[in-house]
């Protein structure tokens, strides 16, 4: 393709790209994504495409690789356009049925099909789906219809065309506007006004202006911004070529973790095609504006996910956050004007301009617009990425899409917001999920992770976890936070091993509050979400560690002890024989017993015995 000189020969190119394909003709799609990969994916792509030129039909059959679908429980994952049949969990000897039954025959292959667990029926179609059909995938949809290493794809389906209509005919102003009537807030944890963060950066004074994508995605279980990347890296450089318009930018940055290296290779080659295309670089579609994007890979620091952790990282200093008092849009990176936003907040911005801030803002909640893409993921049915309008509720996001806890067990919370979020209880799942709502329920959206837990997790564990983890990822630059986060950790672990006392919650509390007022940046201000919520929400576990010293959901080993059933043990010997520390003994067909002093709680005579003798109780040994 020869660099385009205007927008009207990109309306043209995209014209000829749509002509020229068959929208009838056979498309099967394979999902690469980072998920499907680790599924195995890449060997069914590798046998689709030999059959199909075993069976001759290159010329009546496409096959596309593309990003993540969401639904990673299922992978590898392979949708027949333009019918969209659905099969999940695709295997190597599949495949040459799919494509002579299904893709030229368009016979459905029953025994294929995705099952719905709670019905047991047999769903055909993509949307059809319950993990799919309740969501609204204004950004995430893209991702199933083209490959990421083709530009053709992207503009085949509108991409640039945002580009298109605001080079001729807007001004930088125009485009502030729209966002601003959009209501979008900032996708990253923060949810500042887009708009208003664009215009406090046009007014800014200083020859130089930055963009920044921050794509430093480190909380655990969190992989919207990834996949976003990996599967439609056009939509986001397109964000921020329009968001570079609006400020008066011609320097873009991503900053990356170098753990996503999908990301990164797909991000590259969507450069490249864009510059190539005249869509990056200078004089963009010959309208007089420059703008181009360099990529920086992070190392991995969970802080640099902080705005002005991640300037001083791209600056080459250690990434420390610096005051607030002064705003990036005033001096962010190498003290000049810098706008910040995540991933998922730039690939909203095409769809701002093209479908228009009235029908953006018709999505969602009063005070927080459009969708927000989560990764549900811990103890639930169908884990993957999901995109819902803002304002639905957890019990639906769980239950209608997640389809629910495993094994029948109950639901007991769900933790928002990564490492430093909170975890609402149960009796708070009606509460619409928006960036008000779970503020005031002692929690944040963050970039959008949701940990799912059951009857089975201890809610001291969960914030000893997650103390440790903002304990190791904190910079150390605040004592309030590197000394604070650490003491708190020593008290959770007490507890969690029956050392706690009548001291132990109300300085958890006092030193959650110090914490919170006096760190520097956003990880120390929130890192006591987690204990905080616990201890709001459930706060009798506490009780019954300190007190009783019992662990109710009987995780914490100090707490608890393994017995055998001597009504139910038949004397088997197989756990005997399979305990790693020679704990159990007994005569043949007679009930067994556990030396406590000697187990170590491994698990593996549970995951032996056939008839469920073995009980974990918790409290003192008797």
């Amino acid at each position: 393709m020869k660099k385009l000189s205007n927008p009207k020969e990109l309306e043209k190119l995209r014209k000829t790209i749509q002509n020229r394909r068959d929208p009838n003709k056979p498309v099967v799609t394979i999902c690469g994504g980072t998920g499907c990969q680790a599924s195995g994916c890449e060997h069914i792509i590798e046998t689709f495409k030999k059959e199909i030129i075993k069976q001759s039909l290159q010329e009546k059959i496409d096959v596309r690789i593309t990003g993540c679908h969401g639904f990673c429980e299922k992978g590898p994952l392979v949708v027949i356009y333009p019918s969209k049949i659905f099969y999940p969990m695709v295997k190597s000897k599949d495949v040459s049925r799919i494509i002579s039954e299904t893709v030229v025959n368009n016979k459905v292959i029953e025994e294929l099909l995705y099952v719905d667990p709670s019905s047991g029926e047999r769903i055909t179609y993509e949307d059809d789906i319950p993990f799919y059909k309740k969501q609204t995938r204004t950004i995430f949809g893209s991702n199933g219809k083209i490959d990421p290493k083709n530009i053709e794809d992207y503009i085949a389906i509108s991409g640039y065309s945002a580009l298109e209509k605001v080079l001729p005919s807007m001004k930088p102003q125009d485009v502030i506007d729209e966002v601003k009537k959009s209501g979008l807030r900032g996708r990253g944890g923060g949810g500042f006004r887009t708009g208003q963060k664009w215009e406090s950066c046009s007014k800014a004074k200083g020859k130089q202006k930055y963009i920044i994508c921050n794509a430093d995605e480190g909380d655990p279980g969190a992989y919207m911004d990834r996949s976003i990347l990996e599967g439609n890296s056009h939509s986001v450089i397109e964000g921020m070529i329009l968001g570079a318009f609006a400020i008066d930018s011609n320097h873009g940055y991503i900053y990356v973790r170098a753990e996503y290296p999908l990301a990164v290779k797909h991000f590259s080659i969507a450069l490249n095609q864009a510059r190539k295309l005249g869509l990056l670089g200078k004089n963009i579609l010959n309208s007089g504006f420059d703008f181009d994007i360099k990529i920086y890979q992070g190392g991995g620091a969970f802080v640099c996910g902080e705005s002005s952790a991640l300037i001083q990282s791209i600056e080459g200093n250690v990434g420390e956050p610096r005051a607030k008092h002064i705003h990036a849009t005033e001096r962010g990176l190498w003290d000049c004007p810098t706008v910040i936003n995540n991933v998922e907040t730039w690939a909203n911005i095409p769809l701002i301009i093209n479908k228009g801030a009235k029908w953006y803002a018709s999505i969602g909640t009063e005070k927080s617009k459009g969708t927000k893409i989560f990764s549900l993921v811990g103890k639930i049915n169908n884990t993957g990425l999901v995109e819902v309008p803002m304002g639905m509720t957890i019990k639906e996001i769980v239950f209608d899409i997640g389809g629910g806890i495993p094994n029948d067990k109950e639901f007991k919370a769900i933790q928002t917001g990564g490492p430093s979020g909170g975890c609402i209880p149960r009796s708070l799942m009606d509460m619409p999920i928006d960036f008000d709502e779970l503020k005031r329920a002692g929690s944040m959206m963050g970039s959008g992770g949701m940990i799912v837990m059951d009857e089975d997790t201890c809610m001291v564990d969960v914030a000893r976890y997650f103390m440790e983890f903002n304990l190791d990822e904190s910079c150390g630059k605040c004592s309030s936070c590197r000394e604070g986060n650490a003491r708190m950790l020593e008290i959770l672990e007490d507890i969690c091993v029956g050392k706690g006392n009548e001291n132990s919650i109300p300085l958890l509390e006092e030193l959650s509050e110090y914490i919170k007022e006096t760190s520097l940046c956003g990880l120390g201000k929130t890192a006591p979400n987690p204990v905080l919520t616990t201890l709001k929400y459930f706060k009798d576990e506490y009780l019954s560690h300190i007190q009783k010293k019992e662990c109710p959901a009987k995780v914490c080993k100090p707490l608890i002890f393994y017995e055998i059933n001597s009504e139910d043990c038949t004397g088997c010997g197989m756990c005997a024989k399979k305990c790693p520390v020679n704990a159990i003994t007994g005569e043949k067909k007679k009930p067994h017993t556990i030396d406590k002093d000697i187990c170590t709680k491994c698990g593996t005579c549970i995951a032996t015995c056939k008839f469920n003798a073995i009980q974990v109780k918790t409290g003192e040994k008797k």
